[in-house]
């Protein structure tokens, strides 16, 4: 069991859990309710919701909110292909709610053409000094076929995306997958991180 001196709140400490946790995400149909994508727990009690563009109106946008639907990370693109002197497009995560400041807390760098990505190639940087011992976080594995990791500097998972039997044959729509993140570890960080490889990879959370 984890202590208290491993949590890693990266949005919040009551985002995480002293035991492993598994979620599942479930994509919402754009002609429903504007696409984005539903978390809950194996009981199916919502913990996150994800707004992409198809909700609010704007691409390269995106929006973390609680089971409440109070928002939790603003998540906007920085840059794009014509940037001179970068080779990477930058997600910015911003924890928010709307009532004071925005804080950047991570920093997502995603490969501006899609044929430069390998196993280490997208990397998340925490932009707080007090977590800044933990180093960078790398996406191991495939998301497009939900088969990966989030790791950390010294390669140990922190979150595997994956497809249980039992759900393989709704995974034919790519609709539902499972996310299992391990202790300690902030859950809404990881689900930030999910939202921008979504939209990256074509997902519910583009228009």
């Amino acid at each position: 069991m984890a202590s208290k001196q491993s949590l890693i709140p990266i949005v919040s400490k009551a985002f995480c859990s002293l035991s492993e946790v598994v979620l599942v995400v479930r994509r919402r149909p754009h002609v429903v309710n504007g696409g984005g994508f539903v978390v809950t727990d194996c009981t199916q009690i919502p913990i996150f919701s994800v707004d992409g563009c198809g909700v609010l109106g704007k691409k390269e946008e995106l929006l973390l909110r609680d089971a409440n639907g109070n928002p939790l990370l603003l998540i906007r693109q920085k840059g794009g292909i014509v940037e001179a002197v970068s080779i990477t497009r930058k997600w910015k995560g911003y924890k928010t709610d709307f009532l004071g400041p925005q804080k950047l807390v991570f920093t997502l760098k995603e490969p501006i053409t899609m044929c430069l990505l390998n196993k280490n190639s997208i990397r998340i940087c925490i932009e707080s000094k007090e977590l800044s011992n933990y180093g960078d976080f790398e996406i191991i594995g495939d998301f497009s076929d939900k088969d990966c990791s989030i790791v950390n500097s010294r390669g140990d998972p922190i979150a595997q995306i994956g497809v249980k039997k039992e759900m393989e044959q709704v995974m034919k729509s790519k609709d539902l997958y499972y996310v299992s993140i391990k202790p300690g570890i902030d859950h809404a960080f990881v689900i930030g991180v999910i939202a921008v490889l979504d939209y990256i990879y074509d997902g519910s959370t583009r228009c």
